[in-house]
């Protein structure tokens, strides 16, 4: 039963820095491969609030640029993958395939005031209202690339 798919990849090295968009990343235990908190360089890895894949779904990135006109398109969200077709709310408590991985529901990811200090005024409130995405954990890690299907399992 397909639940939806993955629309965007978005890593990142340092904290702070531009998401880059990527066509495939490689998941392992401890995050993506390569991006900031799987390396231990992310903002917020020094209080502690490390998520290991962070998700989004692209409805709400449409609502929001429609809504508020905000640029998030690319990358502005600071989310690993853009997922289409899915209530990522809806996977609360449970195990999920991504591609090759599988992934686990960890929690809500709500936009915090590092985001719009990065991006521009409003981000953080356009993401709020069950918007900003989920933290999910890596069960078995691979390769999860754009166009892969996402199953609820």
């Amino acid at each position: 039963m397909t639940t939806g798919v993955v629309e965007e990849i978005y890593v990142t090295s340092k904290g702070s820095t531009a998401m880059e968009c990527v066509e495939e990343v490689k998941a392992v235990a401890g995050g993506l491969e390569g991006d900031r908190y799987e390396e231990g360089t992310g903002y917020w890895t020094r209080y502690g609030d490390v998520c290991e894949v962070t998700l989004i779904e692209a409805e709400d990135l449409d609502e929001i640029e429609r809504e508020a006109g905000l640029r998030v398109k690319n990358g502005e969200h600071r989310r690993n993958i853009i997922t289409r077709g899915v209530r990522l709310h809806d996977l609360r408590g449970r195990r999920f395939r991504v591609g090759e991985v599988i992934l686990e529901y960890d929690r809500p990811r709500p936009p915090c005031k590092h985001i719009q200090d990065l991006t521009e005024p409003g981000m953080t409130r356009a993401l709020r209202r069950r918007r900003g995405g989920i933290c999910a954990r890596v069960v078995e890690g691979g390769r999860i690339r754009a166009r892969d299907e996402i199953l609820a399992l």
